[in-house]
This record gives C-alpha cells, sequence and structure tokens, in this order.
C-alpha cells in the first residue's frame, strides 16, 4: 500500500512537515508494511520557502532586513543556483506584529524588497514569489523603495515625493530577471474587491477596528487607485485591474506592474516544481488537508490543487474544523473528516502536541 500525505499547515498550530509527520504516525500504526511519500506543501503562504527547500534543495540565505514597522529583524529566503524563492511573510508578515501593532496604515513591504535584492545580487535570475500572510496594504511601493536604493549610486527620494521616472530607471535594472508571483487571490488591486476593501480589516488590531475603519479602508484605496493611475500615465499600461493585483496588500501590482511578474497559482506551481503527478504514480491513497476546511476550500485553495492533481487516487480531506461537509464531498474528496472531537475547546485543540496526537489517532481510526 503506497499513501502519499501531502497537508498544509494547520496555522498557528503546525507546520506542513509536523502535519505531514502526525499523519504518517497514524499510518504506520494502521498498516506496517505500508510505503509513505510526506510531501511538505503550502500555496503560497506561511511554509512556501520550505516546502520547496524539501523538494528541490538550495540554502537558505538569511539577511538582516527591515520587518513591517521598519526594525530589522532576520529574515530567510531559498536560493538555489539561478532560482530564488522568496515567502513575503518572512519580512513584511503579519505574524511579525503583535495585535496592537497591526496598521496597515503605516506597515511597509520595504523589507521584502530587501530580499529580492539581495538575491538578486547573489545571482537568482528567476525568483519565485509567494504572496502570502502580508501584514502591508501599501501597493508594493515600500518594496519597490528598497529595490531602488539597493542600487548604487542610493536615490535621495525615499520618504519623499514618489518619482515615476527616477523609480522606472532604477526598476530596468531587474528587467534581465524573471518574476513570477505564487498566489490564488484573483482581487484586483483597488475598488469594491480590492486590496484595501477585503483584505485590509484583517490587518488592523481590534483597537483600530473599534476607530474609524471604514475611513482607512477608503484611505488605503484612495492611495492604491492614485499611485495606480500615476503609473499607468507613465508605462502607458495599467495591471491594477489584473488578477491577482490585489493580493498581499498590493505587492501583486507592483511585481506585475514595475517588474513584469507573471502571475501563477501557488499550489499549482509547487506540484508542478516536484513533479507531483509522478510522486503519486501507482499510490493507493492521497490525504491531505489543512486547518479549516469548508466551501471557501473549493476556490483555489492547496487541498482543491491537490485533488486535481489526484487523477484516480482517493484522496481524503482532514481538517481541525469542518464545514460544507457535502460541498467538500461532492467536489471529487474520498472522504472528509475532522481531526479534533466536537467538545474540545479551541485553545486546546491549538495545542501542537494536541494537534499531532488528534490527527494521528484520527488516521488510525479511517
Amino acid at each position: 500500500m503506497k499513501v502519499v500525505i501531502a497537508i498544509d499547515s494547520f496555522k498557528g498550530c503546525l507546520t506542513s512537515m509536523e502535519a505531514n509527520k502526525a499523519a504518517a504516525e497514524g499510518i504506520r500504526a494502521a498498516y506496517p508494511d505500508a510505503e509513505i511519500v510526506e510531501v511538505p506543501v503550502s500555496d503560497g503562504g506561511e511554509g512556501y520557502m520550505e516546502a520547496f527547500h524539501a523538494a528541490i534543495g538550495g540554502t537558505l540565505e538569511e539577511v538582516t532586513v527591515r520587518d513591517p514597522l521598519m526594525r530589522p529583524i532576520k529574515a530567510k529566503y531559498l536560493l538555489r543556483n539561478e532560482m530564488a524563492v522568496i515567502e513575503i511573510a518572512q519580512a513584511s508578515g503579519l505574524t511579525l506584529l503583535t495585535m496592537e501593532e497591526r496598521n496597515p496604515m503605516v506597515a511597509t513591504s520595504y523589507g521584502t524588497g530587501q530580499l529580492v535584492a539581495d538575491a538578486v545580487r547573489k545571482g537568482a535570475r528567476n525568483i519565485i514569489v509567494g504572496l502570502g500572510g502580508s501584514a502591508t496594504s501599501d501597493a508594493g511601493i515600500g518594496m519597490l523603495h528598497a529595490l531602488i536604493e539597493s542600487l548604487p549610486p542610493a536615490p535621495s527620494n525615499r520618504g519623499g515625493e514618489w518619482n515615476l521616472r527616477r523609480t522606472w530607471d532604477d526598476i530596468d535594472a531587474f528587467k534581465d530577471v524573471s518574476f513570477t508571483i505564487a498566489s490564488d487571490v484573483k482581487n484586483p488591486l483597488y475598488g469594491e474587491q480590492g486590496a484595501a476593501f477585503v483584505f485590509g480589516p484583517q490587518k488592523f488590531s481590534h483597537t483600530h477596528l473599534k476607530r474609524a475603519t471604514p475611513e482607512m479602508i477608503l484611505r488605503l484605496d484612495e492611495r492604491a487607485r492614485k499611485f495606480a493611475e500615476l503609473s499607468a500615465k507613465h508605462f502607458g499600461y495599467d495591471r491594477s485591474q489584473m488578477p491577482g493585483a490585489g493580493a498581499a496588500g498590493g505587492l501583486g501590482y507592483a511585481f506585475m506592474q514595475y517588474l513584469n511578474a507573471k502571475s501563477k497559482s501557488g499550489i499549482q506551481l509547487l506540484l508542478d516544481t516536484i513533479r507531483f503527478k509522478e510522486l503519486v504514480k501507482n499510490a493507493d491513497l492521497i490525504i491531505t488537508g489543512e486547518g479549516s476546511a469548508d466551501r471557501q476550500t473549493l476556490m483555489g485553495k492547496l487541498p482543491m490543487g491537490i485533488l486535481k492533481q489526484s487523477g484516480h487516487i482517493p484522496v481524503w480531506l482532514i481538517a481541525g474544523r469542518i464545514s460544507d461537509r457535502e460541498e467538500l464531498l461532492d467536489a471529487g474528496f474520498a472522504r472528509v473528516e475532522c481531526t479534533n472531537p466536537p467538545d474540545l475547546p479551541l485553545e486546546e485543540a491549538m495545542r501542537k502536541e494536541v494537534a499531532q496526537q488528534n490527527i494521528s489517532q484520527l488516521i488510525i481510526t479511517l
């Protein structure tokens, strides 16, 4: 019996590797002779860099960069020959801030630009950027500032009026680098379905939410719109309404407009890179999962990407919380199971050792 395990992270609880390991222990207990293939996976957010590292090797480069509030921190990216994989959450992630610090009116994507610049300095010419878990909504302006400041001579316009001509002249130095943004977000940069309106509220602290959040969201949206209008006037084309422009608070837009990045499904890009279809060849079962599974899972999230590449192999979906079970089963999952007992308090369920034990125990009983 061959079982392939490819479970997404249970955010705030387990990494993909930890969840896979727990499921593998359950399989071994129930089927001691089973062949088990563990595949770390991510759809572009937390764990994306590690998933590529496990699949293709390379070195994890550590760099001192600025976090969303411009404080120095250590962040990593993957470098393998001329390929780099950057996870924007490493430098610009929401998890880098306390709840009280969350405020996209001031949070910057500057640190992400520093990671990109370092990768290019070290020879990267093909860069994949995982756009997940961002704390920012600056339309990528911070990232662009970091890129132009990485080139000699450093421009003096940081913090001042945005100079499109100078920016393009400097950013043009990256024209020989191929960028691919990995995200399943389809939202445009601005408007009712844009970055500020759809994703902005989750980036504010509860304290800020009690203040004039609707006005703040309008200000964020207007800032992005004006930046896009200025950019379009300069370039002669506008990518602000392209699917994915609103990803990561508008970082998707900055990469597409200024760096000519292509946008691809995060999970699809990873599965193609690791040749997932070959890994599951002759498998008898695939186990996938995520922290919470519901009808949104069907909208391009990781388990759906796994299901689409499974062929005729049955796929079990496990999650710490399950909603819309019938819809998930109708989509093609062979089984949809919750890892947690119904009466287990959330705080207890989120403890790492409890979550791992519950996954293992569930697999044993299936």
